[in-house]
Parts: C-alpha cells; sequence; structure tokens
C-alpha cells in the first residue's frame, strides 16, 4: 500500500478522539515519514528523550501470560497483499482458520488472493480496495478474530493500533514499528485491549534457530554469553523495482543512518537468551560504514531510465550494533543490503559448552564424547556424521511435525510453521510464543541503532517494555506440535 499524509493523520485525528489513549503528541509518531519524525534528524539527540522505563497507565494489565477463551475457527483478515499473499497461502491450508477478509489498495491483488482461498477452502473472502482508508472497514467488522498487518512498514503502527482498540488480535509484520514511541503504544494498545499483539518474525521458526533453542534448552550450550546475528541481504534490485517494495522501502535509506530491519537476526536470538524472559537489553552502541553501495548501484545502472537522478542516500552500507544486556551478555547485529555478497544472518550463539555459527551451519562441543559423538577433543566443528547425530538427537519437536506440511511454504518451509504455530496458540487460548514485548523490544533498534549512530556512537539505553517484569519471566520452553 502507497502512503498518504493526509489520509493518515485524518485517521490519527480520528483514533485520538475516539479512545485510543495515546494523545496526539504519541500519535504523531505513526504519520508516514514525515521529515520531522521519521529522520535521522529527529534521533540526533542520542539517548536524550529516551526513557528506559514507562509506568502502565492505570486500568492496563500485563499480557506476558495472556490467555483467551478457545475457539474451534478463527477467523482472520489480511491487510497488504504482496507480502500477506504468503500469510494467505499458510491460513487457508489450515482448517481450523478461515480467511474472512483481504485488503490492499491494488483490488488485483485482492482479487487474485481471493480466488485462491476459493480454491483452496470454499468461501470467498470480503474484498477491501481501493481507496487508503479501506483497510479500516476491514478491522471494522465484528467477525474477525485476528487481522494480519503486511504493509509497508509505517502502517504497521496505526493499523495494530486500530485493530487492538477495536477488539482483535494483530499479527503484524517486521519491524512492528518504526520508532520507539510506536512501540510503546503498541505495547499500551496490547494491555488495554487484553489482546495479544504478535511480530511475524518467521526467522524465529527456521529449522537451524529451532535447532539452537532445542540445544540451548538441553543445556548443551553451558552459560551463554555471546551472540550474533545479521541481515544481510543484496537488496539492489529490488530497491529500485518500480511497483515493489522498493518503492517505499528506498526512501528509508534517505532518511536513516542505522539498523532498518532489525528482527530477523534478532529474534531467534533473543527467545534462545531468554530476552525479556530472565534477561533484558540494557544498552546499545552503534556504528555505520560510509553509505556506497547504493549510490554507485545509481549511477552504474541508471535504473528505470534515470527517474532516480539526484537521490541522496543517507545510511552507511554496513551498521554494527552492539548491544548489552543486564545480565552482562553481548550481542553483535549487522545490516547491509547494499553490498554484492551472500545472504546470512550469522546466527551464531556462544557458551561455555558449545558454539554454533550458521551459513554454513557448524557446530562446536566442549566435550563431543558426552554426546557419543566419534570427535576427540574440542575447539573444532564438528564433521558431518557428527552434526547428523545432533540433529538427529535435537531438531525441534515443531519442525519434526510440521516438516511434511510445511514442504514448499514460504521461506523454506517456516513461514507455515510459524503461522501454524501462531494460529494454533490462539484456537487453543494459549499466549503466543512472541508477545507484545518481544515486538517493541526487537524493533525498536531501529531508532535507537540511529540515535548512537548520531550521537557519535554514544551508548543509548534501551527501554525496557516489559516494565520490569523480565525479572520474574520464564524463558521461552520447547513445544510439541498440538502440545
Amino acid at each position: 500500500m502507497a502512503s498518504d499524509p493526509n489520509t493518515r493523520r485524518t485517521f490519527i485525528k480520528t483514533v485520538a478522539s475516539t479512545g485510543l489513549g495515546l494523545g496526539l503528541g504519541g500519535l504523531a509518531a505513526a504519520a508516514p515519514l514525515r521529515p520531522e519524525v521519521y529522520s535521522a534528524a529527529s534521533f540526533a539527540s542520542g539517548s536524550e528523550g529516551i526513557s528506559t522505563v514507562r509506568p502502565r497507565p492505570p486500568g492496563q494489565k500485563p499480557v506476558h501470560a495472556l490467555t483467551t477463551a478457545p475457539t474451534a475457527k478463527i477467523r482472520v483478515g489480511v491487510i497488504g497483499l504482496n507480502r500477506g499473499m504468503g500469510h494467505v497461502n499458510d491460513l487457508s491450508a489450515l482448517d481450523f482458520v478461515e480467511v474472512t477478509a483481504l485488503c490492499d489498495l491494488r483490488r488485483e491483488r485482492a482479487e487474485r488472493a481471493a480466488r485462491r482461498v476459493k480454491e483452496r477452502r470454499g468461501n470467498t473472502p470480503e474484498i477491501y480496495a481501493g481507496s487508503e482508508s479501506a483497510w479500516e472497514q476491514l478491522v471494522a467488522r465484528e467477525d474477525l478474530d485476528a487481522v494480519y498487518v503486511a504493509t509497508p512498514w509505517e502502517w504497521h503502527a496505526p493499523m495494530c493500533l486500530k485493530a487492538l482498540e477495536l477488539g482483535k488480535h494483530v499479527f503484524v509484520e517486521v519491524s512492528a514499528a518504526v520508532t520507539v514511541d510506536e512501540c510503546w503504544a503498541l505495547v499500551d494498545a496490547s494491555e488495554r485491549a487484553q489482546r495479544h499483539c504478535v511480530i511475524l518474525e518467521n526467522c524465529c521458526y527456521g529449522e537451524n534457530e529451532l535447532f539452537i533453542l532445542n540445544l540451548v534448552r538441553n543445556g548443551v550450550f553451558g552459560d551463554l554469553h555471546h551472540a550474533e546475528c545479521a541481515y544481510i541481504h543484496d537488496l539492489r534490485g529490488v530497491l529500485f523495482q518500480l511497483g515493489s517494495e522498493g518503492d517505499w522501502r528506498r526512501e528509508y535509506h534517505k532518511r536513516f543512518d542505522g539498523n532498518l530491519y532489525p528482527t530477523h537476526g534478532l529474534g531467534p536470538i533473543c527467545q534462545s537468551l531468554g530476552i525479556g524472559r530472565g534477561d533484558q537489553f540494557k544498552f546499545l552502541v552503534s556504528t555505520s560504514s560510509p553509505e556506497r553501495g547504493l549510490t554507485r548501484h545509481l549511477l552504474k545502472k541508471n535504473p528505470n531510465g534515470g527517474r532516480h537522478a539526484g537521490e541522496k542516500y543517507l545510511c552507511g552500507d554496513m551498521n554494527t550494533s552492539l548491544v548489552k544486556t543486564e545480565r552482562g551478555l553481548t550481542i553483535m547485529v549487522q545490516h547491509d543490503v547494499v553490498s554484492p555478497r551472500p545472504y546470512s544472518r550469522i546466527n551464531a550463539l556462544c557458551g561455555t559448552e558449545a558454539t554454533f555459527f550458521d551459513y554454513p551451519a557448524r557446530l562446536a562441543l566442549d566435550t563431543p564424547r558426552k554426546y557419543g559423538l566419534s570427535a576427540k577433543g574440542s575447539g573444532a566443528w564438528l564433521n558431518a556424521a557428527d552434526m547428523q547425530k545432533m540433529r538427529n538427537r535435537f531438531t525441534h519437536p515443531l519442525i519434526r511435525g510440521l516438516a511434511a506440511s510445511a514442504k514448499g511454504a514460504g521461506h523454506g518451509g517456516m513461514d507455515f510453521v510459524m503461522n501454524y504455530r501462531l494460529m494454533d496458540c490462539l484456537r487453543r487460548g494459549w499466549t503466543p510464543d512472541m508477545t507484545v514485548y518481544d515486538a517493541a523490544a526487537w524493533s525498536s533498534l531501529l531508532e535507537i541503532s540511529t540515535r548512537s549512530v548520531a550521537a557519535g556512537s554514544a551508548p543509548v539505553p534501551i527501554p525496557d517494555f516489559t516494565r520490569g517484569a523480565w525479572k520474574t519471566q520464564t524463558p521461552l520452553g520447547i513445544v510439541e506440535v498440538g502440545a
């Protein structure tokens, strides 16, 4: 969906007057790429203006362990049918989910998605399309249990806020918000409505990520102390592809110098480390290399017949951020989408008894013989046979149970595993694996990293969106399909 400032400002005024309780100041942060809000200049003060804890407003209750009434059928509406089409495919494959309504600015997308649902499930979803306010009609429906938000980033917060206000559970694409104020708004709205606000971080359901989580929970790593993660993906072609996410995603490279897309690598690492559940982010230090790649691509390729000539980019090619946690652990988070290099999320975890690095997947153990392996000593990556033995023993139950169903689904099957797991939790009334506190913490690094870079790589505190509850929460456990 494209963004229009006038439409968005009208919505902001409307929801402010109907009881979202955020005030005009808080809602102003949701406007689409407004220079005074969505720009590096607005974050140039380092830690100034970042409050680490905000008191819980009266009448709100935590949602760390929110349970809801079980339901035999979950009725879902999907907004945004570019990325959202993948979710439609997954959801329409689940017999306990009904895709009830679809919305996209482009009617042909919505019609194509509706035909897909009709072919698979027999029902034809209601379509909302043709205007930038059509999504408001979808979230206002009384026959929806949940809303999927798969639109450009600047729309995530306002759409989630309105859906939560109207009593829907929300499942939102990454990142869940752009600014720290938006992150706090999502937390408050979820607590006030007592509805889930879940970030759709599919990488948390990747085979290797779940393998690591299972190793951690079974004590294989010993005491954890460091992790590394990233989003390294050559998107230069996509960023100049007309009619795609590049139309809006490139705008962020003009406005920010920081980590524009932190959650893919960060989410799984946070689950393994127990961030928000026994530990918490404390502060971040961030630095960026010079901006070179996007400008060079523009000058060399002259994409789209020169229509982008003269564009100026701010975001450094490689952003490297270092997070310190309350328990003293360190996390390196990187972002680079403009360099000619293979895809990687790094996906590394280090403990006193084991180390894992991904791309390609490698595992080193301090005492291999403890697990009946052929390796005689530590300090070396396991050979293929020993690695397979560890996978045979520690492959996550969700992968074992859903591998056949997930075959052929998006992103190597992780999308299906995610959507099945989240919808299964919702139908059973369980708390999903990712809560609004995760959505807020992981997404907040966009602004926090930008503030640190602008302040000469000064440390910037990361808000505690759990309001201290991380100290008593238990780490995410290991679950099985339907159990």
